[in-house]
């Protein structure tokens, strides 16, 4: 993780490249990098890292890496299946990355989000593991 907030890729995909993935922090990343693949949308998983605050020496003591970037879309997407009363932290995270950073495009897509793209392509057992209070458990952040 880059502490300036410059470009520090962690893995970058290409749909041409073939099915290599890195490793996911949540079953749900993977899903959508599949889904991504299928469709050929060029991705990349946690490029990028955003500082979110600074102590009054200038050392940065938040900052924000969305999970995926789709370079084609120019958009940052932040997956959570948190519950929703969790999921505040993340929105919390993304609105004072827009106020800081108003050129930067990002979406959070929300667990019930997730399922309904899951279940549309086909993928009822990955959208049943995402249902319930065990798949709401915070991974580490």
């Amino acid at each position: 993780m880059s502490t300036d907030g410059r470009q520090t890729p962690h893995s970058s995909h290409l749909a041409e490249e073939g099915p290599q993935h890195p490793k996911f922090a949540h079953p749900a990343e993977e899903i959508f990098a599949k889904i991504m693949d299928f469709y050929g949308i060029a991705w990349q998983y946690e490029p990028r890292t955003f500082p979110l605050a600074w102590d009054p020496q200038g050392n940065i003591t938040a900052a924000f890496a969305p999970d995926f970037y789709l370079p084609g879309q120019d958009l940052y997407i932040e997956l959570t299946t948190l519950r929703p009363k969790l999921a505040n932290y993340k929105n919390r995270r993304i609105r004072r990355m827009q106020e800081l950073y108003p050129d930067v495009h990002i979406k959070l897509i929300k667990r019930h989000e997730m399922r309904t793209l899951m279940v549309k392509y086909g993928l009822y057992d990955e959208a049943e593991a995402i249902l319930g209070t065990e798949a709401q458990k915070e991974v580490d952040e």
